[in-house]
């Protein structure tokens, strides 16, 4: 069961915001930037501009599903707890080694109620974690659209059950880990100097970029990004089935989607 269906307008809206956050991450590609030592930092001026963009857009998503009956104040009520809990899991491990433990409730989240609730979910809590860990900076609004897609992406898996269903989600788990780190290093990197053969050079062949951008990934964010992974796919094998088990008890008990029908008085005398 799913709490945030994707439904035709929900659909256009996580489209939008999707297509907003890989030009976000993708556009230092495609036009010519300014370097400068290993030190610099990326997206020092469009990045709070990109925030101030993503917030309408998670509000979209929010206000498409309530327009077709997709959403209401219970699944509203369960995102903000579930964002509170992710956000206290962030704060445990926030980001030590690639350490951190609250991506496996994002893979779990969107596996059991859906895409559109497991995007608005990754955005939220890695938001409320930023805020309580003190993470708060230029790279925030790329991290929030990074946990989107984990969760979003956890809800479009393939439908499968028992022991099955776990094996998945763990082997995803290892995956978008990996993904997240890869996706991440791109707002920094092609505004930063490490070398000849691992740096963007403006103006070279795409090609030519990705490729010194996978030696770079291999040379140096693996080592946090494959824990990660790990840590997530060890969680879900050990707490998944409870879990989902809980979150899909949750739906049914509150009858999510379910139609509110009244029945027509009777007169007495």
């Amino acid at each position: 069961m799913r709490l945030i269906r994707l439904k035709p307008r929900s659909t256009a809206a996580l489209i939008v915001a999707s297509l907003v956050g890989v030009l976000a991450f993708a556009w230092p590609l495609f036009f010519q930037t300014s370097q400068a030592s290993e030190s610099a930092i990326g997206h020092t001026t469009d990045a709070p501009w990109l925030f101030v963009l993503l917030l309408p857009l998670l509000v979209g998503v929010v206000l498409a599903e309530l327009s077709e009956s997709g959403i209401d104040a219970k699944v509203i009520s369960l995102v903000g707890m579930l964002a509170a809990v992710g956000a206290a899991l962030r704060a445990l491990g926030p980001g030590t080694a690639g350490l951190e433990p609250g991506f496996f409730l994002l893979v779990l989240a969107g596996r059991a109620f859906g895409a559109g609730f497991g995007f608005v979910l990754g955005a939220v809590s890695l938001l409320g974690g930023a805020l309580i860990s003190g993470g708060v900076g230029p790279w925030m609004p790329f991290q929030m659209f990074a946990c989107a897609w984990v969760g979003c992406l956890a809800g479009l898996l393939p439908r499968l059950g028992g022991r099955l269903e776990l094996l998945l989600l763990a082997a995803y788990s290892i995956v978008s880990g990996v993904l997240y780190g890869v996706v991440m290093n791109m707002w920094f990197w092609p505004y930063a100097t490490f070398g000849s053969d691992f740096s963007y050079i403006p103006g070279d062949a795409l090609a030519d970029n990705l490729h010194r951008y996978f030696l770079f990934v291999v040379a140096t964010s693996l080592g946090w990004d494959i824990p990660r992974g790990i840590l997530s796919a060890v969680l879900v094998l050990l707490l998944g089935r409870p879990i989902l088990n809980a979150f899909r008890r949750t739906a049914r008990k509150a009858a999510f989607e379910a139609p509110v029908i009244f029945e027509p008085g009777r007169a007495d005398g």
